[in-house]
């Protein structure tokens, strides 16, 4: 494993140590996570909007092939 050396603003600091302490593991391992979830998120842009839009597993899974669903496709809801 390779070494880098960084300079961090001062909360930052105070904060990884807080939590390494709470956590019991080295300030090193809290800031190799948060790396990794940093490169995670960003891989596309679904990861990136996830929590903005509605969850996949709610969406009927035929929305496309069933009439039924537009039926009142194209009215103002004033009108249905």
């Amino acid at each position: 494993m390779k070494t880098l050396t960084v300079k961090l603003p001062d909360p930052v600091f105070a904060e990884i140590a807080a939590t390494a302490k709470a956590r019991k593991v080295s300030k090193s391992e809290i800031v190799r996570e948060r790396l990794s979830q940093g490169t995670r998120a960003s891989n596309s842009l679904w990861d990136r909007m996830e929590d903005l839009v509605i969850d996949r597993d709610t969406l009927p899974k035929d929305l496309s092939a069933n009439k039924e669903h537009l039926k009142n496709y194209g009215k103002s809801r004033t009108d249905r």
